[in-house]
């Protein structure tokens, strides 16, 4: 079967953009460079699963080509509110991703494998060692931006990536030939926390996105992160809000499954706060914001909570 049925086939799933890279193994340079500084801080996998990282065929055996398929996630809801509202990472406020791309990338290798019945593959959404963005520059995707995410000029960079790797070999597209974010330096400019370091290079350790999903303690951030985090309790959408590629293409999403489930009454710190674990268990069961857990989720809740009265009380000064 041809590259243009499987992409004509993927574009009906859902996707926006399809591209194809060849499996080869990858030069590690730039993440042992990112690595060594520590980046990465409390994400240990991303150290011991390097070499899984750089080599799909150790994902996979047999792997030949790797097809990259983006997926819209755009809303235009702002969650406009103020510091007593939680801010919620505009990825996050509709079903879990991971569940929707998967599902529809088992039905990608499903209808391949109907036309040719000897092919085998994996399906990947954000949840095994594969060095994702390097493969949607690789199959064509859009480029990395400074912010490190990849920036489409049709959709700026509200998308989900999904892979799917066969032991197949298509024919490959070309890399994406060109960085068009030029000068511009919004994104380092506009992050609280100072977290992208230089372009494409983020610590981890500064991240908001980090320190409210993936950092492991239950005592808040050290200070001088703790008070730039503002309302954020689950990741942060800073970078691409001000990107110019998303104020200028973002399209609203199809997909229902991304729609905002969650309304600013729902995000009031103080109704947050008092929520228990079997509340969260069962309001967050389809939702990425499970992934903190109960522990993180109210550590996060208690840091937000923390930022506004003491902005409260700020304000009160100021006017007495």
């Amino acid at each position: 079967m041809s590259n243009d049925e499987i992409k004509s086939f993927a574009l009906s799933l859902g996707f926006f953009r399809v591209g194809i890279a060849q499996a080869e193994k990858l030069d590690g340079r730039y993440l042992d460079e990112w690595l060594q500084r520590g980046y990465h801080g409390e994400m240990s996998w991303m150290h011991t699963r390097r070499d899984l990282r750089l080599d799909p065929a150790q994902l996979f055996p047999n792997a030949r080509s790797i097809i990259v398929c983006a997926m819209n996630y755009f809303t235009a809801d702002e969650q406009k509110g103020d510091s007593s509202t939680a801010f919620i990472s505009r990825y996050a406020r509709g079903e879990d991703y991971h569940l929707v791309l998967k599902a529809r990338l088992k039905k990608l290798l499903s209808y391949i494998q109907q036309r040719e019945s000897q092919t085998k593959g994996r399906v990947f959404v954000d949840s095994a060692p594969i060095l994702e963005k390097e493969w949607a520059v690789r199959a064509g995707i859009g480029w990395r931006g400074k912010h490190s995410n990849i920036i489409t000029r049709s959709h700026g960079s509200w998308f989900f990536l999904g892979e799917l790797i066969i032991d197949r070999e298509l024919d490959i597209d070309q890399s994406f030939p060109k960085d068009y974010c030029g000068a511009c330096t919004a994104c380092i400019d506009a992050c609280p926390t100072r977290a992208i370091i230089e372009p494409r290079v983020v610590d981890a350790r500064r991240c908001i996105s980090f320190l409210t999903i993936e950092r492991k303690s239950e005592q808040s951030p050290p200070p001088e992160l703790a008070q730039k985090m503002g309302n954020h309790i689950f990741g942060c959408d800073i970078c691409q809000e001000v990107c110019p590629w998303n104020q200028k293409f973002s399209q609203q999403t199809d997909e229902q499954p991304f729609h905002s489930r969650i309304g600013l009454p729902e995000l009031a710190l103080e109704r947050l706060i008092s929520m228990n674990e079997n509340e969260f268990a069962q309001r967050f069961q389809f939702s990425p914001i499970k992934r903190c857990g109960y522990d993180r989720f109210i550590r996060n809740i208690r840091t937000a909570l923390q930022n506004y009265r003491q902005k409260n009380s700020a304000g009160k000064i100021m006017l007495t």
